[in-house]
């Protein structure tokens, strides 16, 4: 999951980083557009978070350059304008979310974790037999269909999206029950890797797919290549 921060403010970018780091998560902070333009000759990013004003132009004409140039991925806003003009002007050059200066580094995270869960929902994976719609929360296994709880769901997509990855249980707990896991039960994870693995795995006692890390957490390890198709 790559995400390129295009922000002029070298510590404010060291902020974001720290907030928005996750397992599979890699950054690329640039300070102009033109370091921004020479980082996509190496790579796609999934998410840009673009500052309005920039030293070498505007973060407003960058958003509009990429959707000309096709990229689709989610474009965040970040400035120090607080106007309803900014804010229309930033959306119809192709953003897909506004945050003015100063901000919440918590609702950034909350703003940015929305928008990726967008774009993984506009996919269906493919891969060992089985079918992930997160979109349309529509899932089969060998072209049978898989009944999932919404908490099931959501296990697996955070899973699967970070397969290879090993995700801490209080990293799972916190995205699963975003409302305070103090109020859940503490075997709750346990119970819920338990009833997925019932429904995905052919031996669910011998887990093939979803990973045990001992004294860690999980993980999905993925036999064949996945395939993605809109």
């Amino acid at each position: 999951m790559s995400i390129l921060i295009l922000e002029d403010d070298i510590a404010l970018c060291k902020g974001i980083e720290l907030t928005l780091n996750a397992p599979g998560r890699e950054f690329t902070s640039c300070h102009t557009i033109a370091a921004a333009n020479e980082a996509l000759q190496k790579g796609t990013p999934e998410l840009f978070l673009l500052d309005i004003n920039l030293p070498d132009g505007s973060g407003l004409d960058f958003c509009e350059a990429l959707r000309s140039a096709g990229y689709v991925a989610p474009v965040l806003m970040l400035t120090a304008n607080d106007t309803e003009l900014d804010t229309v002007i930033g959306l119809t050059n192709g953003a897909d979310d506004y945050m003015t200066k100063p901000f919440s580094l918590a609702v950034l995270r909350a703003r940015v974790d929305a928008l990726l869960r967008r774009g993984t929902y506009d996919k269906i994976a493919t891969a060992d037999g089985f079918v992930f719609d997160f979109g349309a929360l529509r899932f089969e296994k060998n072209g049978q269909p898989l009944e999932l709880s919404k908490t099931e769901a959501r296990l697996l997509q955070l899973l699967f999206t970070n397969r290879g990855q090993t995700l801490t249980r209080e990293q799972l707990s916190e995205q699963i029950w975003p409302d305070g896991t103090e109020y859940v039960d503490e075997n709750a994870l346990s119970v819920a890797i338990r009833r997925l693995r019932a429904k995905v795995e052919d031996e669910p006692s011998n887990p093939r797919f979803i990973k045990t890390v001992h004294g860690i957490g999980y993980k999905w390890t993925q036999a064949h290549p996945v395939q993605e198709s809109l």
